[in-house]
């Protein structure tokens, strides 16, 4: 009997209800990881999820099985897991364009690890892996949602200490905004300076009268140190949306943010 499954299997080139169940089980694994990003309204939900994982379990089979008709132990010798690393390789064009920054913050790399979890996902659905497979995708839920509380635990209780820098307009009164949005955050502010902006040149200021413009606003830089316990990303992020900020960022390079 497995002698006459393995020659309708090669008949085939790998094409069974063995090799689609392996299909059927990375759409469904992947879908489920797609439908919790989907819910956290991230950028890659989960249609991107599914065609992920799906995607690679094909590629997968194809490696395995889409080379027998020339296959010969005499003269042709294939490594199904040469496939594997290239969607290893491949699969970074895709977390990458899920990274961006965002004045200072970087958001998307949860969503990006997830999608090269799919991949692997997937690709062990494909190899036939099933418990792997769907070790890993639990695996998935207990990290991004069984984690999350003990992620902000420890944000919580880290001393944080790092130098930043506000640009604001000045006399809008966004540095006093700023300073008690970090008290109402639980950090300490120190070492603070600020810097004045030279204005442009008065003709260029007398000529931008004449055409019933306003002035250049007056833009002043403060530095500062923060610490506490939290995140300084997140608290950067915020220092952003303060009105009359107009940008703030991590001043000192050996900063630690999260």
């Amino acid at each position: 009997m497995e002698a006459w499954a393995a020659g309708l299997q090669q008949s085939l080139g790998g094409e069974t209800l063995a090799e689609v169940g392996k299909l059927a089980l990375a759409f469904v694994l992947s879908a489920l990881i797609g439908v919790e990003r989907e819910w956290r309204s991230k950028a890659a939900g989960i249609r991107t999820h599914t065609l992920v994982g799906l995607g690679s379990a094909l590629f997968m089979l194809i490696s395995k099985y889409g080379f027998w008709d020339i296959i010969n132990r005499d003269l042709v010798v294939l490594d199904p897991s040469r496939m594997a690393a290239q969607i290893v390789s491949g699969i970074g064009f895709i977390g990458a364009g899920l990274i961006f920054v965002r004045r200072d913050a970087v958001h998307g790399l949860t969503t990006a690890a997830g999608v090269w979890v799919v991949a692997a996902v997937g690709a062990a659905a494909g190899a036939g892996l099933p418990l792997l497979a769907t070790a890993v995708t639990a695996g998935h839920f207990l990290a991004v949602i069984g984690l999350s509380p003990i992620a902000r635990l420890v944000s919580r209780r880290a001393e944080s200490r790092c130098g930043i820098r506000i640009d604001y307009l000045h006399g809008s009164g966004a540095l006093r905004r700023a300073l008690d949005l970090c008290e109402r955050r639980g950090f300490a502010v120190s070492d603070l300076s600020t810097v004045r902006r030279v204005r442009p040149a008065e003709p260029e200021e007398e000529r931008r009268r004449e055409r019933g413009e306003e002035p250049h606003p007056e833009v002043a830089t403060a530095s500062m140190v923060v610490l506490g316990r939290g995140s300084v990303t997140s608290l950067i992020a915020e220092l952003i949306d303060v009105p009359g900020v107009v940008a703030a960022r991590a001043d000192a390079p050996d900063a630690t943010t999260d």
